[in-house]
C-alpha cells in the first residue's frame, strides 16, 4: 500500500469564470448584510455586501479609465487598509491580474519586482516605500475610484491568469507565482475541511488586509460564503484581539501561531462566549500552543497545510481532528500523496516529500519568467512542496520538516540566499550563512553568521539589513564565527550553523 490519498475530485469550475464576480456572487441577495467589520478600541467601520461590490466595481471602472487594459499587470504598493482588497478585486473585476505585496517591501525590493514584471502601473500608498514608474495611481484616486459606476465584469476562461503573488525562490530570488481566476473555485474545499465556514459566521482574522493570508481566509472565502469578516484595525497590538472577538462576536479567529502565542502571553483565561474554534496557517503549530489555546478558550485550533503555490490543501477541522503531532487530511478533492525523489509514491507510513496532483485546480499556474524553476518543481505527475511528510493508513500527514534550508519567518517563507546576497555586500562581512533557529518551543528567529576580521556592532548589521530587506526577512540575531561550517566540497552546510547559536543571547 502507498502513500496516495485520492479524496474525490473538485466540481469542474464554470464558464465562462471571473474570480470577483465569484467572491461577490451573494451580494445582490445580501445587500444590507455587513460583509466587513474593521474594529478598534473606539469603534467600528462597516461596509454592506452593496456598498462592497459597488466600491469594488466602481474601482474597476476606475482603472479602465486610467488607460489600463485587460491583461496588464498593475502592481499593489498599498498599506493595511481596506482599499487593498478592494483594489485587487476591482483589478480581478475587469480581466487586470494584480501583484499584490507586502507594504514591508524595500525600495530595492520593489524595484526589482518592476524590473521582473514590467507591471502597467503601481498602486501606491505614500505611506508604503515603492518605486520609480511611469504611471502611479495614488491612493487619493483609488477612494474616489470607488464612487463612479459600476464596471461589467471580464468574463473569461477559469484557466487564464487573474492574480501574481511573490515567493521565495530556492536560487534566492524572489519567484513571481501566477494563479488563475480558478484558483477561487478551489477554495471551496477549504470551506468544510478546515474552516466549516457557514454564512451564518463572523470570522475575525488578525492579519493585516494586505497579507495573502487575510486576503484569502479573512475577506474572499467569507465573502464567497456570504459571511462576514472582522478585521482589526491597523496597528492593533495581539493582547487586544480578544476584546475586539468578544465585542464583535466573532465565531472563528484565524492567524498564524506567533498571534495566538502573543495572545496567551498576556492572557490565561479568554471569554469568547461566540467563539466556535480557530483556524492556524502560515507556520506549524505546536501541540504545546494546541493545549494552551484550548485552555484558556476552551475551544481547538484548527491547522491548514499550504503555500504560495497551492494555497492549503491538508488540514484537520471539527469533522476531522487530529490527534498528536498530524498535521492534518488531504481535503475532499485533493489527491495528495508522499513521494520520493524520482515522484515513486513511498509506501505508507514511509518518509518522503508532501506532493500534491499536478491537476489541482488550486495549483499555480507557474513561475513568470522562470519556466525551468517551475519544471523543477514537478516530479511525473506531482508538484513538489518541499516539505517532508509521513501518511499513515488513513491518509492523515505528519509534518516531518524541510527537504530543503527554506525558513519560515512569521508565516512568510524565506530563501536564506535572498539573505546572504542582501548582507554579503557589508564590507566588514567576508562570508555570510543564514538559518531559523528556534529560540523557545514552537517560536524561530532568522539568524545570520558571518565572518570577518571583527565583530562588528549588531544595530549596524540591523540597521543595514532593514535598507536592504523586508522586516519579515531581516535576521533578529547576528553571530561572529572563526569560520562557517561546510561540507567536503565546500559547500556552506547551514544546518549546522545552529551549533553556534545561544538561546539565551537574545
Amino acid at each position: 500500500m502507498h502513500s496516495v490519498f485520492d479524496h474525490g475530485s473538485c466540481p469542474l469550475c464554470p464558464a465562462p469564470f471571473n474570480l470577483a464576480a465569484h467572491v461577490l456572487g451573494r451580494a445582490g441577495e445580501l445587500a444590507d448584510k455587513t460583509a466587513l467589520t474593521i474594529l478598534s478600541e473606539t469603534g467600528e467601520q462597516s461596509l454592506t455586501y452593496d456598498e462592497l461590490s459597488a466600491a469594488v466595481r466602481g474601482t474597476g471602472t476606475g482603472l479602465l479609465d486610467a488607460g489600463l487594459r485587460p491583461g496588464q499587470m498593475v502592481l499593489m504598493r498599498l498599506g493595511n487598509t481596506v482599499e487593498f482588497p478592494i483594489a485587487y478585486l476591482g483589478a480581478i473585476a475587469v480581466g487586470l491580474v494584480p501583484i499584490p505585496t507586502s507594504s514591508q517591501l524595500t525600495t530595492p525590493e520593489v524595484e526589482r519586482i518592476v524590473a521582473d514584471l514590467g507591471p502597467a502601473a503601481i498602486l501606491h500608498d505614500p505611506t508604503v516605500q515603492s518605486a520609480e514608474h511611469a504611471h502611479v495611481i495614488s491612493l487619493e484616486q483609488l477612494r474616489a475610484m470607488q464612487s463612479l459606476p459600476p464596471c461589467a465584469f471580464a468574463m473569461g476562461m477559469p484557466n487564464r491568469m487573474a492574480y501574481v503573488v511573490y515567493t521565495s525562490g530556492t536560487s534566492g530570488r524572489p519567484r513571481a507565482v501566477a494563479h488563475a481566476h480558478q484558483a477561487i473555485w478551489a477554495r471551496r474545499m477549504m470551506v468544510h475541511d478546515w474552516y466549516d465556514l457557514h454564512e451564518s459566521d463572523r470570522l475575525l482574522h488578525a492579519g493585516a488586509f494586505n497579507w495573502t493570508y487575510t486576503l484569502g481566509t479573512g475577506l474572499m472565502d467569507p465573502w464567497t460564503a456570504g459571511a462576514t469578516s472582522i478585521i482589526p484595525a491597523a496597528g492593533t497590538q495581539p493582547s487586544r484581539i480578544p476584546a475586539l472577538a468578544a465585542t464583535g462576536r466573532a465565531t472563528i479567529i484565524a492567524a498564524a501561531p506567533g498571534v495566538y502565542r502573543k495572545i496567551l502571553q498576556h492572557h490565561d483565561t479568554l471569554n469568547l462566549p461566540h467563539l466556535r474554534h480557530g483556524l492556524s496557517a502560515g507556520e506549524k503549530l505546536s501541540q504545546s500552543l494546541q493545549s494552551a489555546w484550548r485552555r484558556a478558550s476552551r475551544t481547538a485550533l484548527y491547522e491548514a497545510y499550504g503555500m504560495s503555490e497551492c494555497s492549503t490543501f491538508i488540514s484537520s477541522s471539527p469533522s476531522n481532528p487530529t490527534h498528536g503531532s498530524v498535521l492534518g487530511r488531504p481535503q475532499t478533492g485533493r489527491r495528495v500523496a508522499i513521494i520520493d525523489a524520482e515522484g515513486v509514491p513511498v509506501p505508507i507510513n514511509s518518509e518522503g516529500m508532501i506532493a500534491v496532483h499536478k491537476d489541482d485546480p488550486g495549483l499555480m499556474l507557474g513561475y513568470l519568467n522562470a519556466a525551468q524553476e517551475t519544471a523543477d518543481r514537478f516530479r511525473g505527475q506531482w508538484f513538489v512542496t518541499g516539505d517532508r511528510g509521513r501518511m499513515d493508513p488513513a491518509g492523515d500527514i505528519t509534518f516531518l520538516g524541510r527537504d530543503d534550508d527554506m525558513m519560515n519567518a512569521g508565516g512568510y517563507r524565506v530563501s536564506p540566499l535572498e539573505v546572504e546576497m542582501a548582507l554579503s555586500e557589508h564590507p566588514g562581512i567576508h562570508q555570510i550563512g543564514v538559518v531559523d533557529v528556534e529560540v523557545k518551543e514552537g517560536a524561530s528567529v532568522i539568524a545570520a553568521f558571518y565572518t570577518g576580521p571583527d565583530p562588528i556592532n549588531e544595530a549596524e548589521l540591523s540597521y543595514y539589513a532593514a535598507e536592504r530587506l523586508a522586516r519579515y526577512k531581516q535576521p533578529r540575531a547576528f553571530v561572529h564565527v572563526a569560520e562557517l561550517p561546510a561540507g567536503a566540497n565546500g559547500k556552506l552546510v547551514r544546518r549546522d550553523l545552529r551549533q553556534f547559536f545561544e538561546p539565551e543571547a537574545q
